[in-house]
């Protein structure tokens, strides 16, 4: 094992929308979610907020169902590619991200991810009861990426990161490699490198580059 790259869902691996409106359009309360999601981002209201409201949303709905819709999921294109080259150079790949941690694990079954956070979802006798369990503010990626890479020997400077927006600005500031893939205006400040596209297969020449470099710490910015 070499190092840990980590990945966001929305905005990332989810272009356009993110995977909470997306799954909000079959519950029915995708304006909401959206216009929640924009006062967060905005700085107006608290991470809880958008949570409690969404996770209302989802009461009386299965696992099951839930899951069939992920397989509508609009995503970019190479995912699956940049985990098979993660595997084949001994990368260790994880999402780090917001989204509902069913959506995690729906990546990491249909991918091969390792592991993903985000906030739970009660469940009862596989129905969704409305109710948030868990809460992610800003920060959680990177608490979440820290642990992560400090259980299999790293510190957060020999990981990389993929992400796009606010809730990837701690991890971009810690880890060794931030990229910055179809992202705002302050994460792409904060990046190592810059790429847009709506393929995930741009990140593999700069990951490549860095894991070639002689020391991960020289690559530090």
């Amino acid at each position: 094992m070499r190092t840990v790259a980590f990945f966001d869902v929305d905005g990332t691996l989810v272009p356009g929308i993110s995977s909470a409106v997306h799954l909000a359009g079959y519950l029915g309360h995708a304006e909401a979610v959206f216009e929640a999601e924009a006062a967060w981002d905005a700085g107006l209201v608290e991470a809880r907020y958008v949570e409690e409201l969404d996770a209302r949303g989802w009461a009386g709905t299965s696992e099951t169902q839930i899951r069939k819709w992920l397989g509508e999921l609009p995503l970019v294109d190479g995912i699956a590619e940049v985990v098979a080259w993660c595997v084949e150079h001994d990368v260790v790949p994880a999402l780090a991200t917001l989204a509902w941690h069913p959506v995690g694990v729906y990546l990491c079954e249909t991918f091969g991810f390792v592991e993903a956070c985000g906030p739970a979802l009660e469940v009862r006798d596989g129905v969704y009861t409305g109710i948030a369990l868990t809460s992610y503010d800003q920060y959680a990626k990177r608490d979440f990426a820290l642990r992560f890479a400090k259980e299999r020997g790293f510190s957060l400077d020999q990981c990389a990161a993929v992400g796009d927006s606010l809730s990837d600005l701690p991890l971009f500031e810690d880890v060794g490699l931030a990229i910055a893939f179809n992202a705002t205006a302050r994460a792409r400040a904060l990046a190592d490198v810059d790429l847009t596209g709506r393929d995930l297969r741009a990140v593999l020449p700069s990951l490549e580059s860095w894991l070639g470099a002689d020391s991960l710490r020289d690559l530090r910015r």
